[in-house]
Order: structure tokens, then C-alpha cells, then sequence
């Protein structure tokens, strides 16, 4: 009887584990180094090791695990191939053959920020709804449709990837991924910080934030102690959100749209600056849709890897 998953997070400088029980209790993580070297071609032999290791320590069968998900920073193919995944610099990897080969153990894979909403909708903030948007504010922005219970990751594995969504005429610079105007830009910690010197270096009108260096937390702080400056800035990166997330409801029709990332620890105050321009741009049958903060912090990853083999 199959009773056992393992849900695993690839990131840049370690690799999450996650063991469970196929009614999605989470039984133990621990982490291993991400092995990026001689172009990561350790990284998924450590991965089958620590799997292995971990069944025989457990004193387990292999026939008694439903699965192993897996889930990267980059486009997935629904085959489980990437054709790249520039942190951890691959070129084109066949995740689910490959594991598969070294554990004999069925795999499935999918793109990290997919995974997050996965596991959000299963066992987070968006558990009991069926359908949402997640959407991680951290560095970039990343995001993840769920619909009907099923993550949508698209012909190229770029389902969800709203960071890309073009959301800006105001800036030269480009992003990234090479465009210029991404939401990513403006509306990501990094974006944030952006908007904040754009409008710092419009006026002389006084705000805590002036002669230091501060990031997207000192932002919020100032937010939440009534500095007028940071309250435009606030302002700015909830336009632009709520705005795109306004086009990416009248495709998905969500119940809830949940936020995470590093920017989410702001609390609810983010969610306010955010529902504001998003009911203003709403389509009118989408315009009551929820808003919750993700609960599952940086387990998330491992929550949906392993939903997805279940």
C-alpha cells in the first residue's frame, strides 16, 4: 500500500525535502546544498541520495511511496523537462527520467512558483478553495494559476509568470527576461525600491526614507508609521498590481488571489494598497474576488511538489 510522498524544493543555494503522508501531513524536511557546479549535474543524484537514504533509514519499501515531486526555478514542460534553469545552470534536463532512474521511484516536476500555489491551495492560505492566483513578491515576482484543483502551467511551462506581464511605459531599463516594463519592476521588492527613489528625486518634500539606503521593509515601515512619501510609493506599487491582477482574473476567474514572498511579512497592509486598484480595474463578475496573505512561508515550494504526485 502506498502510503508516502516526498515533495522537493530545487533552489538556487539548497535543496528543500519534504517527507509525507498521503493525506498531506508533513512528516519531516531537512535541506541539502544545491551542488550548481560542473553546470548542476550533481544536483539530482544528491536529490535521488538523500530520497534513498532517507527510505532506508525509515526502514520503508519503495513500493510503499506514491510518488516524488519536484519542483525547480523555471519553464516546465509537462513531459518534466526544462530547457533551462539559469540558477542552477542547466541547459535542457529530463527531471522525470532522470529521477525516475535513479530511484525507480514514479516523479513528476514543476515550475517553483506553480508548486507554491499548489501547495497554498492545498494546505495554506487559499486551503478549501479550489481556484486562485498566488502570487510571490519577493526579489522577482513570480505566480501560479490554479484551477479546479489543477496547477496551469501552459504549452512552454510559462502559465502563471505574471512578473513578465507588461505593466509599464515609464521605465528604460530592462528587465531580466530582457523586456522592459515588467511588472516585475515596479512591483517586486527590488520594484518597490525602484518607485521609491523615482519619487524621492521628484521633490524635496520630507519622508524617513531620505539620505539612507533602505529596502522594501523599511518602505512598509514607513508606510505603517504615516510617512506621506512612503504612503505614495505604497500607492504606486498597488496600482500596478491590482491593475495586472485585474487581467489575469478575467482569464482564470479565481475565488481568491493569495499573496507570498518575503514582501507578504508586511502583512495586511500590502493586501489593502493591492484590492484597492484591483476592485477599481475588475471585471464587474470579478470584481469581489478574496484576498488572503500565504500561510505556508517557504514550505510552500514542498506543499505542492508533493500534491502533485498525490
Amino acid at each position: 500500500m502506498k502510503e508516502y510522498c516526498f515533495g522537493i524544493d530545487i533552489g538556487g543555494t539548497t535543496v528543500k525535502c519534504g517527507f509525507f503522508n498521503t493525506e498531506g501531513d508533513l512528516l519531516e524536511k531537512w535541506e541539502i546544498p544545491t551542488r550548481t557546479e560542473e553546470n548542476g549535474s550533481r544536483i539530482l543524484p544528491d536529490i535521488a541520495q538523500t530520497i534513498n537514504d532517507k527510505i532506508a533509514e525509515r526502514g520503508l519499501d519503495k513500493g510503499e511511496i506514491e510518488g516524488i515531486g519536484i519542483d525547480v526555478p523555471g519553464p516546465v514542460h509537462e513531459d518534466g523537462h526544462v530547457d533551462f534553469a539559469v540558477n542552477l545552470h542547466w541547459g535542457v534536463v529530463d527531471i522525470v527520467g532522470e529521477m525516475e532512474k535513479l530511484t525507480g521511484i514514479r516523479t513528476k516536476a514543476l515550475n517553483d512558483a506553480n508548486a507554491a500555489a499548489l501547495g497554498e491551495c492545498w494546505k495554506g492560505g487559499g486551503a478549501g478553495y479550489h481556484n486562485l492566483i498566488m502570487v510571490t513578491i519577493g526579489t522577482g515576482i513570480g505566480g501560479g494559476i490554479v484551477i479546479n484543483d489543477k496547477v496551469i502551467a501552459g504549452a512552454h511551462g510559462a502559465g502563471g509568470e505574471i512578473g513578465h506581464g507588461h505593466a509599464t511605459e515609464e521605465l528604460t531599463e530592462p528587465c531580466n527576461c530582457g523586456n522592459v516594463g515588467c511588472l516585475e519592476q515596479v512591483a517586486s521588492a527590488t520594484g518597490i525600491v525602484r518607485l521609491a527613489k523615482m519619487r524621492l528625486e521628484k521633490d524635496d518634500k520630507p519622508s524617513v526614507l531620505r539620505g539612507r539606503n533602505f529596502s522594501a521593509k523599511d518602505i512598509w515601515d514607513a508606510v505603517k508609521a504615516g510617512d506621506e512619501v512612503a504612503d505614495e510609493i505604497a500607492e504606486k506599487f498597488g496600482f500596478y498590481l491590482g491593475r495586472e491582477l485585474s487581467i489575469y482574473t478575467v482569464v482564470s476567474d479565481p475565488q481568491l488571489i493569495v499573496i507570498g514572498g518575503g514582501m507578504s511579512k508586511a502583512g495586511t497592509v500590502v493586501l489593502d494598497y493591492i484590492q484597492k486598484y484591483y476592485r477599481q480595474y475588475a471585471f464587474a463578475a470579478c470584481k469581489e474576488v478574496e484576498f488572503a496573505l500565504a500561510t505556508l512561508g517557504n514550505d510552500a515550494g514542498i506543499y505542492g511538489a508533493a500534491k502533485v504526485v498525490l
